[in-house]
């Protein structure tokens, strides 16, 4: 591994956060984010929250291949605080379907740094580097419905509702989607939540 980093995963700055490339010295913060109970019930089905800083490695390990040979994956990053350097969170733009041309925006903050606009920051740095560096012609959100918090995040962000899917509670999602004529004047999102 090269400079401990699994790029090719871009650096974008935004007003208060960095987002960068996950390193392999993250796997501790890392973990605190992907096994905390209030995020963990927000995680995409399927994934298992892993049970050591040693899994959280292997799985940032893995996350950076996918990454590097663009295996259904723009991009991973740890969203950090500009000033401290705290990772505060963790972001991603993958393809949907696997290896298809829509890009998903994901993300997941530790439960410290919900509240103070990190998400809706933290996406729109990336929409418009999708959109701008990469030639995105459009950005989706998948959340749970009943996930509130996601669903403002997505809305803040300039993100319109577009469909929906699952037809149980437990398994309802909401898709929005943001193109890049959408965009807000403005040069970034800077409300907070």
């Amino acid at each position: 591994m090269e400079n401990n980093e699994w790029a090719p995963t871009k650096v974008v700055i935004s007003r208060r956060l960095r987002l960068r490339p996950w390193t392999e010295g993250d796997a501790a913060s890392a973990l605190v984010i992907f096994t905390a109970p209030a995020v963990v019930s927000w995680l995409a089905p399927g994934f298992t929250p892993p049970a050591s800083v040693r899994e959280m490695g292997a799985e940032l390990e893995r996350w950076g291949e996918e990454t590097r040979t663009a295996r259904g994956c723009l991009g991973r990053w740890a969203i950090t605080d500009r000033t401290s350097g705290v990772v505060v969170g963790s972001a991603s733009l993958q393809n949907n379907p696997h290896g298809g041309p829509d890009l998903v925006l994901g993300w997941a903050l530790t439960p410290e740094a919900w509240g103070m606009g990190y998400a809706a920051e933290a996406g729109d740095a990336l929409i418009r580097w999708a959109f701008h560096e990469e030639g995105a012609p459009q950005v989706f959100a998948i959340v749970q419905s009943r996930n509130r918090r996601a669903t403002a995040t997505a809305e803040r962000i300039g993100m319109e509702w577009v469909s929906d899917l699952g037809r149980s509670p437990d398994h309802a999602y909401r898709v929005y989607r943001i193109r890049h004529a959408d965009l807000r004047v403005e040069e970034e999102v800077h409300e907070h939540a």
